[in-house]
């Protein structure tokens, strides 16, 4: 991939600006369709250009990112995250977002020590700092580490918070969330336990994620949907899964997270005036539906049009799917209280 400093190098005008294009830090779209990035240059000659992160008080060049090897978010996953996204520089749901991040970080006894507006300004500052106009931002709360290295009395570590802006990160690439991709059911794997992982707080606990994720493509499939252990479906590799049957929804209520996205996909459904329901999804239910989609920050909503290799409904992106897809990803240049603007001159 060619970073921003590659392209200011192969700048041969004297401008600082550098014209954002494919193959850089933007993925290829399908021509016409609802996903579309802005048009847009960057100024090479701010060293935060392309990205940024924020750490212990600092911001810094996504490239000079660097955490201890002692904080226990890396040593033991004891930590919770959030995803949020810019998309043509407006940030979708940041409220949200830090609501579950802070909610999360109070069910594991985590203290982010600052304020919901305080993570809400530094977040905003590293996306502006980027210049980026689509990016994916991270923030990160962990147990941290003490004074002595390798310290294990956890009143002793004193918590971390991390945030960075970087460009937009697909877990799905636009052309799959407007044709379709490929699932299967993992035979080797399921979700983690309720009662060992809690699914409704973002973690970094993907052991059973990344075994489904290889074994899908194992498979020949794109990515995975994997159930729990009575057979429900649970989630798939950083996505909340969404059936449709007889032009109803039906999502996953247990061992899954509560996914902003999902919460979007549900609100729309509603002003659509369809059924969008949270419960228990079986397995059966899953190979029986009409339509399947994936809905994540990192990839919005993406249809999903075959099962362990067997079509789905027609075999291409369902009716439903489409319209919620594309009112998604109409909401992030609507003026409403679901995006903010972000203030790149500031």
């Amino acid at each position: 991939m060619t970073s921003v400093s590659d392209l200011a190098a192969s700048n041969t005008g004297s401008s600082n600006l550098v014209a954002v294009e494919p193959g850089a830090i933007r993925e290829d779209t399908p021509p016409g369709s609802v996903i579309q990035y802005s048009d847009y240059e960057l100024d090479s000659s701010s060293p935060f250009a392309g990205g940024v992160a924020w750490i212990e008080g600092e911001y810094l060049p996504a490239s000079e990112a660097k955490i201890s090897i002692f904080d226990t978010g890396f040593g033991h996953s004891d930590l919770t995250y959030t995803v949020a996204h810019v998309w043509h520089g407006n940030i979708f749901r940041l409220d949200d977002h830090l609501d579950r991040l802070l909610d999360g970080a109070a069910k594991l006894r985590l203290d982010a020590g600052f304020s919901k507006a305080e993570l809400a300004d530094i977040t905003k500052r590293c996306v502006a700092l980027s210049q980026l106009r689509e990016s994916f931002v991270n923030l990160t709360v962990t147990r941290g580490y003490g004074k002595r290295r390798g310290e294990k009395d956890l009143s002793k570590l004193t918590h971390q918070v991390y945030i960075y802006a970087i460009p937009y990160l697909w877990a799905f690439p636009p052309y799959e969330q407007i044709f379709g991709t490929s699932a299967v059911v993992p035979r080797h794997v399921r979700r983690a336990g309720r009662n060992t992982v809690d699914p409704t707080i973002k973690n970094y606990q993907w052991g059973d994620l990344t075994a489904a994720s290889f074994e899908a493509k194992d498979r020949g499939a794109r990515t995975a949907i994997l159930l729990d252990s009575d057979s429900c479906v649970a989630e798939g590799p950083g996505f909340n899964v969404v059936i449709v049957k007889d032009g109803k929804l039906a999502s996953p209520s247990r061992n899954a997270l509560p996914g902003i996205t999902r919460k979007t996909v549900f609100e729309i459904a509603d002003s659509m005036g369809v059924e969008a329901t949270l419960r228990d999804v079986t397995s059966h239910e899953l190979y029986e539906a009409d339509e399947i989609m994936a809905v994540t920050t990192a990839g919005g909503v993406t249809p999903i049009n075959t099962l362990d290799g067997e079509a789905i409904g027609a075999g291409e992106p369902g009716p439903l799917t489409v319209a919620i897809r594309d009112r998604f990803w109409a909401l992030m240049d609507e003026p409403s209280a679901l995006i903010e603007a972000i203030d790149y001159e500031g």
